[in-house]
């Protein structure tokens, strides 16, 4: 299971040290024969204003039925599995032949720690891209309040000062 932070805070990525853990990442999954975390599917994270945020997977050739989002606890996971083949395709299989395969369809799991105050309103899958839609529920008590100054004639007669 791969595992992200969520967090309406953004975090800056230095493309070198990314280049370098995804060597890392890859040399320790030959070592140990584990899928590489670089393997998990590409995602968006887009800010459209203060309360709205929308998250993009890419996730090409998975249908409906093969992904399933949960959250519990604050934990938001996608996970992406592979429906059992029927038989009649496997004689399909055998005639064919990959000249190349660039989209690794594979079973996956990410899982993002959320804020409390983050609530998913939409999800969708359209052209190899799921896009979830997320609300940043602020309450009102901890909205910036203005508070307004009127012009009180009483208080006004306590500042004068008569000699």
């Amino acid at each position: 299971m791969t595992y992200r932070s969520f967090s309406i805070i953004p975090a800056w990525s230095n493309p070198l040290i990314a280049d370098r853990f995804t060597q890392i990442d890859n040399l320790f999954s030959r070592i140990t024969g584990e899928a590489p975390v670089s393997d998990a599917p590409t995602y968006n994270l887009l800010q459209k204003d203060k309360e709205h945020y929308e998250m993009t997977v890419s996730v090409p050739g998975y249908s409906e039925e093969e992904l399933d989002i949960s959250v519990l606890n604050n934990q938001l996971t996608i996970r992406g599995h592979l429906k059992t083949e029927e038989t009649a395709h496997a004689s399909e299989k055998d005639s064919m032949t990959w000249l190349h395969q660039g989209f690794k369809k594979r079973e996956f799991s990410l899982s993002f720690n959320m804020e409390n105050r983050i609530s998913i309103q939409n999800a969708a899958l359209g052209h190899g891209l799921l896009k979830l839609e997320f609300i940043y529920d602020i309450p009102e008590r901890e909205k910036p309040q203005k508070i307004s100054i009127s012009a009180d004639k009483k208080s006004k007669n306590i500042l004068e000062h008569n000699v």
